[in-house]
């Protein structure tokens, strides 16, 4: 009998080995979709950006957002919402998870001076703050809103994020957990039933379906029955027991379960389905109430008013670069052609110009941040649990290229770096 040959995929992560360029953005389908984080294990496959003959799905919603939607409607729409859940004794009646970013000052400010809606801000703490950041943080409550600003077990959360990183080269992650989870913690708490989140992530390339509808569905949110929550690719009772961390600091990154979601009547809407979504109107909006972009571009970047409040976010879209092949460039280049700000020819040359650029700037913070050996609070499991105690750029390059896909990169031995595979 011959035996079949099997071949080993290229692609680290599942995507496709024949890499595929949208014609009017500068996307690919290495792009991967948005994870449901408390779900993500070691070793878990990517779904990539779909496609609509040459063009891909965010582009092709971009177009029905300009052509198709009729916005009157929506905007009369988003009224019998805040209707149904508007409070007669001014009590807060929806909750705004936000950071004082431009988005956030759209989203809140709108809801309560077009809307009359009075709403409760909420805001899980990014791991360090810029200064910039933390400046327009205090405009956006200065701007009239009440807030609730909450910073999980610091040590914990350093540890986890070092975690992450170890494993998925995603150390944003335990973020990520609390950007979504916290603000579903606080509408059971408080009992408000409506949390408004800015765009859905499918406008950007997710399932094309999910912008058919201005809600999320609660198992995309919550934990179906007896399911486990993982953290770092970890179940977190695993992780409480293995470094000895009481659960009361996990807790914070375990979503609610579904049927709690349920009982509690919350509903999760995205005004971005309501109101027609453009980041840059929104920072024009945001300047109004003394919101100020970052005194430098970002790093990978040309951007300067997006993405502004935590100094990891550098290393975030970096580590997107290294492992999909697409930076922060890559990012903001695409929403600028697809606003019409710039055309395509005119991002190729940003994109050769800053993706993929190293984040020094605030490099040495972030370094200290992932060295377990300098976090005051952490016990001996934490610290026996990594090899290298203390993190520099040697070892984040090092780290960086394991996750390196074969059908995405080459390395030039002449020059001594690393090339992308594809021309966009």
């Amino acid at each position: 009998l011959m035996k079949k040959k099997i071949t080993m995929s290229k692609s680290l992560f599942g995507l496709p080995e024949k890499i595929k360029v949208c014609q009017k953005c500068t996307y690919t389908n290495q792009k991967p979709n948005s994870t449901i984080e408390f779900r993500s294990k070691v070793g878990d496959k990517k779904t990539g950006l779909l496609f609509n003959g040459e063009c891909c799905s965010a582009c092709s919603y971009s177009e029905t957002k300009d052509k198709e939607i009729n916005w009157e409607y929506r905007r009369k729409e988003l009224m019998k919402v805040c209707d149904k859940f508007r409070s007669n004794s001014n009590q807060f009646d929806c909750i705004v998870p936000g950071s004082g970013g431009k988005d956030s000052f759209y989203a809140a400010l709108v809801l309560k001076e077009e809307f009359g809606m009075n709403p409760l801000t909420v805001t899980w703490a990014p791991h360090i703050y810029t200064e910039w950041g933390w400046q327009n943080f205090k405009m956006w409550i200065d701007s009239g809103l009440p807030n609730y600003l909450y910073h999980p077990n610091g040590a914990v959360h350093r540890f986890l994020s070092r975690l992450a990183l170890e494993n998925f080269l995603h150390p944003f992650q335990p973020f990520i957990l609390g950007q979504y989870g916290f603000p579903l913690h606080c509408s059971q708490k408080f009992g408000i039933k409506l949390v408004f989140y800015g765009e859905n992530s499918a406008e950007y390339g997710n399932n094309p379906k999910d912008n058919l509808t201005p809600t999320r569905s609660y198992k995309d949110i919550g934990l179906i029955n007896n399911e486990k929550s993982y953290v770092g690719g970890i179940e977190v009772n695993e992780i409480s027991k293995k470094y000895d961390i009481p659960m009361s600091a996990l807790s914070d990154y375990i979503p609610p379960k579904v049927e709690d979601i349920a009982k509690s009547e919350m509903e999760w809407h995205y005004l971005g389905f309501y109101l027609k979504w453009h980041p840059q109107a929104n920072y024009y909006f945001a300047t109004k109430y003394k919101f100020q972009p970052a005194p430098e571009r970002n790093a990978g970047s040309f951007s300067r008013y997006s993405g502004l409040d935590d100094k990891m976010d550098d290393f975030n879209y970096y580590f997107l670069y290294v492992k999909y092949g697409q930076g922060r460039a890559s990012y903001d280049t695409a929403q600028e052609i697809r606003r019409g700000d710039i055309n395509r020819d005119e991002a190729k040359a940003l994109i050769e110009r800053y993706d993929g650029e190293y984040p020094t700037r605030f490099e040495n913070e972030v370094y200290e941040y992932w060295s377990i050996n300098k976090i005051p609070g952490a016990n001996q499991k934490m610290i026996d649990a990594f090899e290298v105690k203390e993190v520099n750029r040697k070892y984040i390059e090092k780290l960086s290229d394991k996750f390196r896909s074969p059908h995405l990169w080459k390395y030039d031995k002449t020059k001594k770096n690393w090339k992308l595979n594809y021309d966009l």
